[in-house]
């Protein structure tokens, strides 16, 4: 088995993305309750920022700052994963390993993230978690797709609800994090 090394750095702020098993379904948004209270129950006990996020139907991306001295957000993914799976109805087919280990199947069973390095490194990520319902194709324009803390950074005035819409998408062709 191939050991698997993440970075630990404590207090750091990292990009997340997190796929559905079955990148063909709609649970995320379908159920998007049930994931808010999935978020809410972990972050009691295990509190962090979440600087951005988007949900899509099938994967959602993050972007969150652990408090000072604390690097554990594998765990606040695993209770946040195991906690949406658990409330959801049963029925989806199962594969024999994850029969044999009790799991779901809901979710991919790792995430992918990135330390952010730096302020242009955490814009440029925010801007993506942002963008993405357009890129995916879901809405024309990114302030029309409600599953996002782009309507935040609107409220803030950090950004104009006309951002990224319609003719200002340049600054995204063919970039990718």
């Amino acid at each position: 088995m191939v050991l698997y090394r993440r970075d630990t750095t404590p207090g750091a702020t990292w990009f997340f993305t997190l796929n559905l098993a079955n990148r063909q379904s709609d649970q995320l948004t379908t159920h998007i309750d049930l994931l808010r209270a999935s978020f809410t129950h972990v972050m009691r006990p295990h509190p962090w920022r979440v600087d951005a996020i988007v949900i899509l139907p099938d994967h959602l991306h993050a972007l969150c700052t652990l408090p000072p001295g604390d690097a554990d957000f594998a765990v606040r993914w695993r209770l946040i994963k195991s906690g949406f799976s658990r409330a959801l109805p049963t029925g989806e087919r199962l594969s024999s390993s994850r029969q044999r280990k009790g799991e779901r199947g809901i979710w991919q069973q790792r995430f992918w993230e990135h330390r952010i390095r730096d302020d242009e490194d955490f814009a440029r990520h925010v801007d993506y978690i942002h963008h993405n319902p357009r890129k995916h194709g879901h809405v024309e324009q990114v302030v029309d797709w409600p599953w996002s803390s782009f309507h935040r950074y609107v409220a803030a005035g950090m950004l104009p609800a006309d951002w990224a819409g319609g003719g200002n998408d340049e600054i995204f062709t063919g970039e990718r994090l």
